[in-house]
């Protein structure tokens, strides 16, 4: 039998778009179950409408959880969090902001992955970070000022 996320990228990938990430929320009293979605050309509201409403039969059938939630499809955005290695490489040529455990914090362009690291442009050079070092890599946009 394929499991619960075979059976949600099938339907995304229906709509010529990619599953991102699941996760699951608590905010407030509401336990969200948030699928994000990228596709070449940007994700619209009507395209998570139609992803939602396709994915709304499915999970009644398929819980992903025990007790209530909302379900929210939406595009993971222009500044997300990275923590796959699909996000990484996805990302290659974005800029990122990374931040070491301890709390060291630093920024450029993501220019490669391997199994072990990163590697990111910096003004200062090329720099190097293990994913054992790292704490949350984030994407950024610059807004033109």
């Amino acid at each position: 039998m394929e499991n619960l996320e075979s059976m949600i990228t099938k339907i995304i990938a229906s709509h010529d778009a990619g599953l991102y990430d699941i996760q699951t929320i608590k905010e407030h009293e509401d336990t969200i179950y948030r699928i994000l979605v990228t596709k070449q050309g940007g994700v619209s509201i009507d395209l998570c409408v139609d992803i939602s409403n396709e994915l709304s039969p499915l999970l009644d059938v398929h819980p992903p959880m025990a007790g209530t939630y909302r379900l929210e499809v939406s595009s993971p955005g222009i500044e997300r969090k990275l923590s796959k290695s699909s996000h990484y490489l996805h990302a290659i040529g974005e800029r990122v902001k990374v931040k070491i455990q301890g709390g060291e914090k630093y920024q450029g362009t993501l220019k490669s992955i391997d199994e072990r690291s990163i590697t990111v442009e910096t003004k200062e050079g090329e720099m190097q970070f293990n994913f054992e070092e790292m704490g949350t890599v984030k994407t950024y946009f610059e807004w033109n000022k």
